[in-house]
C-alpha cells in the first residue's frame, strides 16, 4: 500500500478519461457513438494487453470462470459509454461530466435493490440531495421555449442522464463479479465485450472519418487503456475509499477543458447543481469510510489476541 502513489494514479486516471472524452467530443460531429465506442474499446485493448504482459498478469487477466456476467457488464457498459458519447455532441464537457455524478448515487439505490445491500437514512439523505444537484443542472435543458434550451440540448441532457443510470447499473455488475473475477479480468473484457457490442451499430451509419478524426479516435483509445491501467493500479496502491474524492476532480479539468478547447462556459446554474452533487457523493464517500473504519475495529475486538 502507497497512498501517495494511489492518489497520483487516481489523478492520473481522472485526467486521462476527461482528455479521452474531449477526443470523442471533438470528432462527434462527424463519428456516430457506435463507432467512437468501437476505438475507444479496440486500440484500448493493446495498451491493456502490452500492460498485463509486462506485469506478469496475463493468466490473471484472461482467465475468467464467469464469462456470462462480464457479457452483461459489457452490454450495460457498453450502452453507458455509447450514451455518453452521444451526449458529448450535444451539451457542454462539464456538463454531461456533472450529470454523470448521479451514477454514484444511483449505485446506493440499485445496490440496496439487486445486491440486497442495506441503506441507512443518512445515504438515503445524501442521495435525495444529489439528485435535487441533477435537476438543477438538468432544469434549463428540459425548458422548451424559443428562448431556453433546443430541441438537440433537451435530448443531449436525457441521454447524458440514462447514460448515468446506466453507468451505475453497470457498477453493480462490476460489484458482483469481482467476488469471482481479478479486477484485471474485468477491464480487459469489458474492452473485449465493448468492441464486439459496438459493431451492433454498424447499421446505423458508420463513416469513413477524416484522417484528422481517425487519428483523434485512436488516440482516445489508447488514452482509455492507460486510464483503465491507471485506475486498477490506483485501487491496488490505496483504499477505494480514500480515492473515491479524487473522482470529482474531473469537474475542475472538464470546465478547464471545455473553457480553452470547445469555448464552453458553464452556467451558474450548472455549477450550482454540481456543487450539490459533489457535496452528496463526498458526504456518502466520507460516511461509508467511517462506517468502514468502525466494523473493522469491531473486528479487531471481538478477534481473540494471542
Amino acid at each position: 500500500m502507497n497512498p501517495t502513489r494511489g492518489i497520483a494514479f487516481k489523478l492520473g486516471a481522472v485526467g486521462l478519461f476527461i482528455s479521452m472524452a474531449s477526443l470523442i467530443k471533438a470528432t462527434a460531429d462527424e463519428v456516430p457513438p457506435g463507432q467512437a465506442v468501437f476505438f475507444r474499446s479496440f486500440f484500448a485493448l493493446p495498451v491493456i494487453f502490452v500492460w498485463l504482459v509486462v506485469s506478469g498478469r496475463v493468466r490473471d487477466g484472461l482467465k475468467t470462470s464467469n464469462p456470462l456476467g462480464h457479457f452483461w457488464r459489457g452490454l450495460v457498459g457498453t450502452t453507458a459509454m455509447g450514451l455518453g458519447f452521444a451526449a458529448l455532441g450535444l451539451l457542454p464537457l462539464p456538463e454531461v461530466t456533472a450529470i454523470g455524478y448521479a451514477a454514484p448515487l444511483l449505485v446506493v439505490i440499485f445496490a440496496a435493490m439487486f445486491l440486497g445491500e442495506r441503506v441507512r437514512i443518512f445515504r438515503l439523505s445524501m442521495v435525495a440531495v444529489g439528485l435535487c444537484g441533477v435537476l438543477i443542472v438538468l432544469a434549463p435543458r428540459l425548458q422548451i421555449d424559443p428562448t431556453g434550451a433546443t430541441m438537440a440540448q433537451t435530448l443531449g441532457a436525457v441521454i447524458a442522464l440514462l447514460s448515468a443510470v446506466f453507468a451505475a447499473l453497470a457498477h453493480v455488475f462490476v460489484r458482483k463479479l469481482v467476488q469471482s473475477e481479478s479486477t484485471t479480468s474485468v477491464a480487459f473484457w469489458f474492452s473485449i465485450s465493448a468492441a464486439v457490442l459496438s459493431l451492433l451499430s454498424l447499421p446505423w451509419g458508420w463513416v469513413w472519418p477524416s484522417q484528422a478524426n481517425f487519428t483523434l479516435l485512436v488516440l482516445a483509445g489508447l488514452l482509455g487503456g492507460a486510464g483503465q491501467i491507471c485506475l486498477t493500479t490506483s485501487y491496488r496502491l490505496a483504499d477505494a475509499s480514500m480515492l473515491a474524492p479524487f473522482d470529482y476532480a474531473s469537474m475542475l479539468i472538464a470546465i478547464l477543458v471545455g473553457y480553452f478547447v470547445f469555448a464552453e462556459v458553464p452556467s451558474l446554474k450548472m455549477r450550482i447543481g454540481a456543487a450539490i452533487l459533489i457535496a452528496a457523493g463526498v458526504g456518502i464517500i466520507l460516511r461509508e469510510r467511517h462506517l468502514g473504519l468502525e466494523r473493522a475495529r469491531q473486528r479487531r475486538a471481538v478477534t481473540p489476541q494471542g
